[in-house]
């Protein structure tokens, strides 16, 4: 008798009787093939008869995962064999190989759907179809939408204009008529938005009053200011509904629920409960700070599943057009999930936008309204929660419950957010009511951080600070109840910017304080009692702290905190007479200061700056953002600042300031590198709690109090913030203003940016996803990185694996027999292997041992660059040509020793067999107490004594012993190197420099003259024209070094 095997292929299994029926016609025939433990072979798509389950269950199973694909013959479930009995591996249409990809991508997206019961999939039959259609007659490997998904994954990363990507598809169907392929990329990306997760379109009030949205979705006009909600022409409503604004918004269940469906990534998100330091002075993740752990306190029920998730926000604005003349203001709200491991939740795929905010205007205090979608669902998902399937479980459905832990925003949007004034006496929201302020001449200056120290300190009766003392305690910490009250008696106001309504401006009472208004995020239940709420953002801290350090340093008019209204403000407090303006004849002069360069300081310090170098990829080319008079610093980006407070400005300024002024600069930029670490000890930052309010305390000698603006002032705040939330590296804003232009990329039609961006996003979402299960072609998550050396083989001699990617054209050295034998006794005496060869105890000889055992080839190969282990070593005599420098080398020796060399030739020795060894040789710097001076961190070495010099000038290349400093010239042009972290783009540093390494300058004793000097080669690959002088002064610098 036949059976029929029809309804195995049926896609809409959830609507389809036929498929039931077939269902339990089949667990009949299968119940007297289950086994004595009650088991019976699985033959979903998943499993593939490699794992049994209860009968019971099998049903469930099958639905949720779909028939096994070419089990044609059910010789484990009652069908009788035959002698053609077999397994034949067929996709539905017979064609396409079980082996694509898609397979998977659709089993996990259709799954997720069918959770809570059957469902119909009618969405999927265009999926369905691409997916039975051969590519091309006779080629079984390609389905058409597995083609077609990864040829939008290659527009989506190389960027390809739509026009450029209808072109290649009509110059693929003209090479083969029959291949099966979409028209054009708007089918293309039709198709691909079925595969995505979809946004709502919610129309807003043209004055921010209002969504139109639940109870207002069918009104026409404002429920706060009657306007009306389509555009007019001439009073009347055009023939097509237009609104005048539009919300879109991206639900963050289903997004949520599609992390889980895939076991790329539900594995992920338990990361932060076997993650987590064990130390607790450690913390290397948000789960290591104080505010996740009293929130798991305060709800155990929550914190007892570990695959609830916990987001962090943050929104920023951004202008779309390329014209940045042009004013436009567009507000993204993004989301990122904390249960992921550090390396990852920040990276820009596995953010997620929410909200889409209309343009051209900042919404300001009306955020809230916009706000109103996404609060609802989280309050929804934090109440009752979402049935999400489990990939890493079998048939494991639970409840997923969400909490958002904080915002991450910059200082100005943070006030809108929460509802704290930035303005003002009480600017500071830590510091609430308290906040230590005073009146200076046209601004408020925060300035009383002596408020700060013991109070038996002796400089709070210090009169040189502001000309009083201070006796006034610290500023209080208000209790969650103590900020509800004050939030009591806020005035609710009426929303929108309506000249009639929400437009008009109320003046707050004094019992209001710095509040205008209650944030929504107080709607959700659990937000009180979060102790981190709202993060300081520390790149735009650092980034103001950092303009106003060097525009009151180099004098620049446009920037310096020391301008005539602040010498003003010192004469009004009395104090620092010398620095008082006076007259003289018909000029009012302005005294020189200490804490000013002089003009010739000015240049000596831009050229510095443009002298500096850095390693392949570790930051931009500085030198482009000095003045072409030498006399200031332009257009510097927050990653420049960054690099400049940490790296430049603590070596910059050493001799051309006095030294207590620059101890104090070194302090704070010490403090912001330990703060930027990517592991931060809490001892740490106690201890940097106490050391800032005497950093600020010396600052207030030095710099007028026009210097102290709030950005100086939420500093000390920084580390009480970093023992709540753990690293700063995944709380701010770095990884989230990168994104933003990543959408802004999206805009094809200038004339709609929010339409294109929700279209570009939604597509490049389902790409996103589907490129997890891609592994044979470059997609986000296997694409290589700039220093990327590949895959070496595996060897059984140490020595054989010493290999790199070589860069560059390679030159052949014919070594002498002394070199060859010297270099032939350092990788004997470096291959543990040969030991019991030596002790006469060998093994039986291998392959690698006889190539070993034959001498080197008199001729090597000889490269200007390699890659190590991710990290690029270049020679000194490329690096030298170079505006990059990669030729300095540190290793940690006993007693954990540095020692610092530079890389002089990369040499590869040929053996038998096609093996080979890859040598560095160095020229090393004595590193002993003679030869080194340290101060406030920063460790001179004289480089005119070389160590080394005869013996051990060559080593085997070790992929972890050897990492890069940065070279560059000092303010007389003397080399200076410092230690940094793996040269990939980064703006975290490596922990383990700010336990052990300090900054590390080189200084030659015989010459302290040296000219500035460029370079003559132009290098292709870091595209950067140089210079050279005509003098032979660029050799001597180098040689030097």
């Amino acid at each position: 008798m036949t059976i029929d095997k029809s309804w195995t292929t049926i896609r809409r299994r959830g609507s389809s009787n036929e498929f039931w029926n077939g269902l339990q016609h089949f667990l009949q025939m299968a119940k007297p093939f289950i086994n004595d433990r009650g088991f019976i072979k699985r033959l979903c798509r998943r499993c593939l008869n490699n794992a049994s389950h209860r009968l019971k269950d099998l049903k469930s199973h099958i639905f949720q995962n779909g028939f096994m694909f070419g089990y044609n013959q059910w010789i484990h479930h009652g069908e009788p064999t035959t002698a053609n009995a077999g397994m034949t591996v067929a996709g539905p249409s017979g064609g396409i190989h079980e082996m694509d990809e898609m397979f998977d991508v659709l089993d996990d997206i259709i799954s997720e759907d069918a959770v809570g019961g059957p469902s119909s999939n009618e969405q999927y039959d265009d999926l369905f179809a691409a997916l039975r259609s051969e590519l091309y007659p006779g080629v079984s490997s390609f389905s058409s939408l597995n083609f077609l998904v990864k040829l939008m994954h290659l527009k989506v990363l190389n960027k390809w204009t739509n026009k450029l990507f209808d072109e290649l598809l009509k110059l693929l169907k003209l090479a083969f008529p029959k291949i099966d392929l979409v028209e054009s990329h708007y089918e293309a990306k039709k198709l691909m938005m079925k595969m995505g997760l979809g946004y709502s379109s919610i129309h807003v009030c043209k004055n921010d009053c209002a969504l139109f949205w639940k109870e207002n979705s069918l009104k026409d006009t404002c429920p706060v200011c009657s306007e009306s909600r389509w555009k007019l022409q001439s009073g009347k409503r055009s023939g097509k509904n237009v609104s005048h604004k539009v919300l879109r918004y991206f639900p963050v269940g289903p997004r949520l629920k599609q992390l889980f469906a895939t076991s790329k990534t539900t594995k992920l998100i338990r990361w932060h409960s076997t993650g987590k330091s064990k130390d607790n002075d450690v913390m290397w993740h948000p789960v290591d700070g104080k505010s996740w752990q009293e929130f798991d306190k305060r709800h155990p029920q929550f914190a007892s599943d570990v695959r609830n998730v916990r987001l962090g926000l943050a929104a920023d604005g951004f202008n779309p057009f390329e014209n940045m003349s042009l004013s436009y203001s567009m507000w993204p709200v993004v989301l990122t999930m904390y249960n992921l491991p550090p390396w990852i939740c920040m990276k820009a795929e596995y953010l997620m936008l929410s909200l889409l905010i209309h343009g051209p205007y900042f919404p300001g205090k009306d955020m809230d309204i916009f706000l109103r979608p996404l609060i609802d669902e989280l309050k929804e998902l934090w109440v009752h929660g979402l049935d999400t399937r489990d990939a890493a479980y079998e048939n494991g459905v639970f409840r997923m419950r969400v909490a958002l832990l904080w915002t991450v925003n910059d200082f100005p949007t943070r006030s809108s957010l929460f509802g704290w004034s930035g303005q003002g006496y009480r600017a500071c929201p830590t510091c609430n009511k308290d906040t230590p302020s005073m009146q200076v001449i046209g601004k408020t200056a925060y300035f009383g951080h002596r408020r700060f120290l013991p109070t038996n300190h002796h400089w709070r009766s210090n009169l040189q600070f502001d000309g009083r003392t201070d006796r006034k305690r610290p500023p209080r910490r208000f209790s969650t109840t103590a900020i509800l009250e004050q939030l009591r008696r806020v005035k609710t106001g009426i929303p929108g910017k309506h000249p009639n309504y929400g437009g008009v401006k109320q003046k707050r009472g004094d019992d209001e304080l710095n509040w205008r208004k209650k944030s929504i995020f107080y709607e959700l239940p659990y937000w009180a009692d979060i102790e981190l709420k709202h993060n300081l953002d520390v790149m735009h801290i650092e980034k103001n702290v950092c303009n106003s350090l060097l525009g009151t340093l180099l004098a620049d008019p446009h920037k310096s905190k020391d301008t005539d209204s602040a010498r003003r403000d010192l004469a009004k407090l009395g104090i620092r007479h010398e620095l008082h303006l006076f007259e003289d004849g018909n000029k009012l002069m302005k005294p020189a200061t200490n804490y000013t360069f002089s003009e010739a300081n000015r240049r000596k310090f831009c050229r510095f700056i443009r002298s500096v170098k850095f390693p392949d990829g570790f930051t931009s080319n500085m030198s482009k953002n000095v003045a072409q008079n030498d006399s200031r610093l332009l257009g510097l980006k927050s990653h420049d600042c960054h690099v400049i407070m940490q790296r430049l400005l603590p070596v910059g300024c050493r001799s051309l300031v006095s030294k207590n002024i620059w101890s104090t600069i070194v302090e704070l930029c010490t403090f912001f590198k330990q703060l930027c670490a990517s592991i931060v000890n809490v001892s740490d930052m106690v201890e940097a709690q106490i050391q800032l309010v005497l950093i600020l305390c010396k600052l207030k000698r030095i710099f007028p109090p026009a210097f102290f603006d709030i950005m100086i002032h939420l500093v000390l705040h920084l580390p009480e913030e970093a023992i709540l939330g753990g690293p700063v590296h995944m709380r701010w804003m770095y990884p989230f203003e990168r994104y933003l232009k990543r959408l802004k990329d999206y805009v094809r039609n200038a004339a709609k940016p929010e339409g294109s961006i929700a279209e570009g996003y939604v597509v490049d979402e389902a790409l996103t996803f589907c490129s997890r299960y891609f592994d044979d072609v470059e997609m986000r998550f296997n694409w290589p990185d700039r220093n990327d050396d590949g895959m070496h083989p595996t060897r059984q001699l140490s020595v054989f694996e010493s290999q790199c990617k070589p860069l560059g054209k390679h030159s052949y050295v014919e070594l002498d027999n002394n070199a060859r034998d010297k270099a032939e006794f350092y990788i004997l005496n470096n291959s543990p292997e040969l030991e019991p060869y030596l002790k006469m105890q060998a093994p039986e000889v291998t392959i690698e041992l006889l190539s070993l055992s034959s001498k080197t080839n008199m001729v090597v190969s000889s490269y200007p660059a390699c890659i190590v282990n991710g990290v690029r070593f270049v020679t000194h005599d490329r690096d030298v040509r170079l505006r990059t420098q990669n030729s300095g080398v540190s290793v940690t020796g006993t007693g954990q020793q540095m020692f610092y060399g530079q890389l002089q030739e990369i040499l590869e020795f040929s053996y038998l067999n096609g093996f080979s060894v890859v040598l560095f040789r160095y020229k090393w710097f004595k590193c002993d107490s003679k030869h080194m001076i340290t101060e406030n961190n920063i460790t001179s070495i004289d480089i005119n004594d070389e160590a080394y010099k005869d013996d051990h000038d060559i080593d085997l290349l070790q992929h972890n012993s050897s990492s890069n400093f940065t070279l560059f010239v000092d303010l007389d042009v003397i080399p200076i190197v410092q230690p940094v972290t793996n040269a990939s783009r980064h703006v975290i540093d490596d922990s383990s420099f700010l336990n052990d390494a300090d900054e590390v300058e080189l200084f030659d004793e015989e010459d302290e003259s040296l000219e500035e000097y460029t370079d003559e080669e132009t290098d292709a690959e870091n595209d950067i024209d140089t210079e050279e002088d005509d003098d032979d002064r660029s050799y001597h610098a180098s040689d030097s070094y």
